[in-house]
C-alpha cells in the first residue's frame, strides 16, 4: 500500500468531520451574515423612516416656496378655468401685464397701493360703525360739494372684468367690489368730468336699449341705503340723480338709468340698473367704471337673482401677470368648505365672517374665544391687506418672525412691519398659516396669501394690525389669492376649496 493512500486511509474519518465542520462554519457565518445584513437594513430602513415621519411634519407645518413663483412675470400667463362656462368672467389685475388699463404716466408705486388700502379701511370702519350705532350717515347730494383729492386712487380693489353695455354692446373694464352696491360707469357727454380710461367713454345716446330712472320712481329712493346719499332730482329732465362717494373721496355722479347689460355672448341682463356718471372723480386704474356685488337690492346679484341664484365665485391670481375668474351661477367644483355668514349689521352690504382661531406652523395662537367675535369680521375683495385685532396681530406676527428666523430682515413697506430680503435664496420656507372659522372650517393660506412681494429683496407678511380689538376683522384679497371663494346668499354661506384659478 502506497504511503498516500495509506494516509488517506488512516485521516479520512478524521477528515469528514473536520469537513463537516468547516461546511457547518461556513454556513453558520453564510447565516449570521444574512442576518447581520437584515438587522443592519431593517435598522437603516427605520432610521430612514423616522427621518422621513420628521421631514414629514415638518413639511406639514412649512411651505416650500420658490421664490419665482411670487414674483410677476413682464407678460400675461392666462388662466383657462372656466374659460368656457356660462356666466363666467376673466378676472384682471389692474396693475400687471394682463391688463390694458394705464394710470396715464403716473406709475403706482406698492406704497400707493397700501396707502389706499389704508384708507379703504379707515372708510369700512366708520361706515359699520355708523350702522350699528344707528346713524344712517345720509348727507344730501350736492355734487359741487363733493371733494376729491387730485390723482389718488379709488380704494375700491385691484380687479377687474369686462362686461358689454348698451345696444349695440360697448365692453368696457368694471373693478368688481364686494363691498359696494351700486354698478356705474362714466358716460358721454361727461356734462362736469371725466378720468381718463383705456376704454372708449360709453354713450348712452348711441344704445336703443337707455332709460333714465325718475325721480318719483321707488327704485330712486333705494339709492339712500346703497349709496349713503339722498338721491338728487334734475329740474330739467327729472331723471334721478345718484352720488357715490369712497374712502379716499373719490366720487361719481350722474344719472341712475336703466341698460342692457352683456355678461357673456350667453347671459344678458335687460333693465339693468346701473348709475351714468357725468362727473367722476379720482383714478381707478384706467377702469370704466365699477360692479357692485353687495347685498343691496341694486346690487349686481339681487338684480340677476332669477338667473344665477343669487351665487358668484371668483378667484383671484397669485400674482399680477396671471388671471383668475368671476363665475355667476352655482359652483361645480365639490371640494368647498362651507362656512355661515355672519351678520354684521341689518342694513351692511358686507358679508360677515366668523373666525374662530389661527393657525401658525401647526399651532393655534393662544388668543382669547371673544376676540374676533367682539369686533366681528368680514370678508372684502377691494381691501388688499388683512387687518386683524392689534392682540391677535401680534401673536401672529411673533410665531410667522420665529418660523423666519434664519432669514435676513428687511425694511418695512407702508403698514407692513414684517419683511424679508430673500434675494439670495431660490427657495426658501414660511411657517403655513391657517384659518378656522364658523362650522371648524380651516382654510390654509398659500404663500401668495400669505406674503405680499415688492421685490425679491423686500418680501412681506401681509397682515396689518386694526388701531383697536373692538375693529372689524376684515379678510382682505391678498389672503384670498388662488382660493375658490363661493359666496351663497340664498344659503347664507360662503365656501372656500384650494386651486382654484387652476
Amino acid at each position: 500500500m502506497s504511503e498516500s493512500v495509506f494516509y488517506k486511509l488512516a485521516f479520512y474519518p478524521l477528515l469528514l468531520p473536520l469537513s463537516m465542520a468547516i461546511q457547518m462554519s461556513s454556513l453558520l457565518f453564510s447565516s449570521l451574515a444574512v442576518f447581520f445584513f437584515f438587522f443592519f437594513f431593517s435598522s437603516l430602513e427605520k432610521t430612514f423612516a423616522f427621518q422621513a415621519t420628521i421631514e414629514d411634519t415638518e413639511s406639514n407645518n412649512l411651505h416650500l416656496v420658490h421664490l419665482n413663483s411670487l414674483l410677476p412675470s413682464s407678460s400675461c400667463s392666462s388662466s383657462i378655468k372656466d374659460s368656457r362656462r356660462k356666466g363666467s368672467l376673466e378676472v384682471v389685475h389692474k396693475y400687471g401685464p394682463c391688463s390694458q388699463q394705464n394710470d396715464g404716466d403716473r406709475k403706482v408705486t406698492h406704497s400707493d397701493i397700501l396707502n389706499v388700502d389704508k384708507e379703504r379701511v379707515k372708510y369700512i370702519h366708520s361706515r359699520i360703525s355708523k350702522e350699528l350705532s344707528g346713524d344712517d350717515g345720509l348727507k344730501e347730494l350736492d355734487s359741487a360739494n363733493l371733494p376729491a383729492k387730485s390723482g389718488s386712487l379709488i380704494g375700491s380693489g385691484n380687479y377687474f372684468v369686462v362686461v358689454g353695455l348698451g345696444t349695440p354692446k360697448r365692453d368696457l373694464s368694471l373693478i368688481f367690489d364686494t363691498g359696494s352696491d351700486l354698478t356705474w360707469t362714466q358716460c358721454q357727454p361727461c356734462a362736469r368730468s371725466c378720468y381718463k380710461q383705456q376704454d372708449p367713454i360709453f354713450d348712452p345716446s348711441k344704445s336703443s336699449s337707455y332709460s333714465n330712472i325718475t325721480c318719483t320712481s321707488t327704485l330712486c329712493t333705494q339709492l339712500s341705503s346703497a349709496t349713503g346719499n339722498d338721491p338728487g332730482c334734475s329740474s330739467v329732465s327729472k331723471a334721478c340723480i345718484y352720488g357715490i362717494q369712497y374712502g379716499d373721496q373719490s366720487f361719481s355722479v350722474g344719472y341712475f338709468s336703466r341698460e342692457r347689460l352683456t355678461v357673456t355672448t350667453t347671459d344678458v341682463i335687460d333693465n339693468f340698473l346701473f348709475g351714468c356718471g357725468q362727473n367722476n372723480q379720482g383714478l381707478f386704474g384706467g377702469s370704466a367704471g365699477l360692479i357692485g356685488l353687495g347685498r343691496h337690492p341694486i346690487s349686481f346679484v339681487q338684480q340677476t337673482a332669477s338667473k344665477y341664484g343669487k351665487i358668484f365665485s371668483y378667484c383671484l391670481p397669485s400674482t399680477s401677470s396671471s388671471t383668475g375668474h368671476l363665475t355667476f351661477g352655482r359652483a361645480t367644483s365639490r371640494l368647498l368648505l362651507y362656512t355661515p355668514f355672519s351678520t354684521i349689521s341689518r342694513s351692511s352690504s358686507f358679508y360677515g365672517l366668523d373666525i374662530a382661531s389661527i393657525t401658525v406652523s401647526g399651532v393655534k395662537l393662544s388668543l382669547t374665544p371673544s376676540l374676533f367675535s367682539t369686533g366681528g369680521a368680514i370678508i372684502d375683495s377691494g381691501t388688499v391687506i388683512t387687518r386683524l385685532p392689534p392682540t391677535a396681530y401680534a401673536a401672529l406676527r411673533s410665531a410667522f418672525r420665529q418660523g423666519m428666523s434664519k432669514y435676513p430682515s428687511a425694511g418695512e413697506l407702508s403698514i407692513l412691519d414684517t419683511c424679508y430680503d430673500l434675494s439670495a435664496y431660490k427657495v426658501f420656507s414660511i411657517p403655513k398659516i391657517n384659518f378656522v372659522f364658523g362650522g371648524s372650517v380651516t382654510v390654509e393660506l398659500q404663500p401668495a396669501g400669505i406674503l405680499y412681494v415688492a421685490s425679491a429683496k423686500q418680501v412681506c407678511l401681509a397682515f396689518a394690525a386694526n388701531g383697536d380689538d373692538s375693529d372689524i376683522t376684515i379678510f382682505g384679497n391678498v389672503q384670498q389669492r388662488t382660493l375658490e371663494v363661493v359666496y351663497d346668499l340664498g344659503g347664507g354661506k360662503i365656501g372656500f376649496g384650494a386651486g382654484g384659478c387652476k
